[in-house]
């Protein structure tokens, strides 16, 4: 469902396990930078109003993910912490080329969106299935559902504002990519590395 050519090791379940307070740490600011990124998309594309209700709608579900996780954070009585850099996000966004027409850009920001929701989907089913702590194992079984969804969102936003067949070229060649990024990541306790 998901088209994800490289799936994580699932050893990277053991990994997340053994360092659970860092890999709900990582996970809050990915919830907090998923609703940065529906924000930015209203400010930066206002003029489709479909986006724009879908992704008003968005922010308030990922930042109610932000608030579900740090409670949990809260109480294993650690702190939030600092951000940390997403090389996984980072190697992404240097993929699709700068420039081009907004509506080229709009389609880029769209479709490195559902393949980061789509890994983050793949990660929370291997959370929902491998760990040990029964609520965590029913809490991340819940955000999977919520993430194949918004991986569903923006793709196909991608498809219904650009030309289906090069979106659709795009996507592979984007999906292609990520399987080579991912051959150096899964061994660190956070979710995407």
């Amino acid at each position: 469902m998901l088209g994800l050519k490289l799936p994580t090791d699932p050893r990277w379940a053991r990994i997340a396990e053994k360092n659970i307070e860092e890999i709900l740490i990582d996970h809050a600011w990915c919830e907090q930078k998923a609703a940065s990124t529906a924000v930015s998309l209203i400010v930066t594309y206002p003029e489709y109003s479909e986006l724009v209700t879908a992704m008003t709608a968005l922010v308030r579900e990922e930042m109610g993910h932000f608030k579900m996780v740090h409670d949990r954070i809260l109480a294993r009585g650690i702190k939030l912490g600092w951000d940390r850099k997403d090389e996984y996000v980072l190697q992404l966004r240097e993929f699709l080329p700068k420039g081009g027409s907004r509506l080229t850009q709009l389609i880029h920001r769209l479709l490195i969106a559902a393949l980061i929701e789509a890994r983050s989907c793949e990660r929370f089913r291997l959370l929902s299935e491998q760990l040990e702590d029964k609520e965590l194992r029913d809490f991340y079984r819940q955000l999977m559902i919520s993430e194949a969804n918004h991986y569903t969102l923006f793709l196909n936003f991608a498809r219904q504002y650009g030309e289906r067949e090069i979106v659709n070229k795009k996507w592979q060649e984007l999906l292609d990519f990520e399987a080579e990024v991912m051959k150096d990541l899964g061994k660190k306790e956070s979710i995407h590395g």
